[in-house]
């Protein structure tokens, strides 16, 4: 009878422990139409410093003054954020991903957000492959 039990627990628990194991192991991936989005700030590479201040404020005390990382958080100066499209860029920044940490910046005006895209992509633009 124990063996019964045992065998119909591991039944229900087993698909819930490998439920949570593959919700782990999900890429932190924009949708296609988020992807897809342009920066409407991109002819206007002035406004990266208005980039710089939010980064000071918001995202510099985890990704580093010069956005090389930390133990909190990645760099963002590597191939990966490169090859993200702007708007890829932009949905990570919005949402956030609670599973890493990175809390969500929807609170921002839309404006900053781009200005943020800005920056990473300034900051990027001469980083090794």
């Amino acid at each position: 009878m124990s063996r019964r039990i045992l065998a119909a627990a591991l039944l229900l628990v087993a698909p819930l422990a490998l439920a949570a194991a593959g919700t782990t192991r999900r890429a932190w991936v924009a949708p296609a139409g988020a992807a897809e989005r342009r920066n409407p700030l991109e002819s206007q590479p002035d406004l990266v410093a208005g980039g710089r201040k939010v980064y000071a404020l918001r995202c510099a005390n985890c990704h580093g003054a010069d956005l090389g990382g930390t133990k909190r958080a990645p760099a963002l100066t590597d191939a990966h954020v490169r090859r993200r499209s702007d708007g890829e860029l932009f949905w990570k920044i919005t949402s956030g991903n609670t599973r890493t940490g990175m809390p969500t910046f929807s609170n921002l005006p839309e404006p900053q957000r781009w200005q943020l895209v800005l920056l990473l992509r300034a900051g990027t633009e001469n980083a090794p492959e």
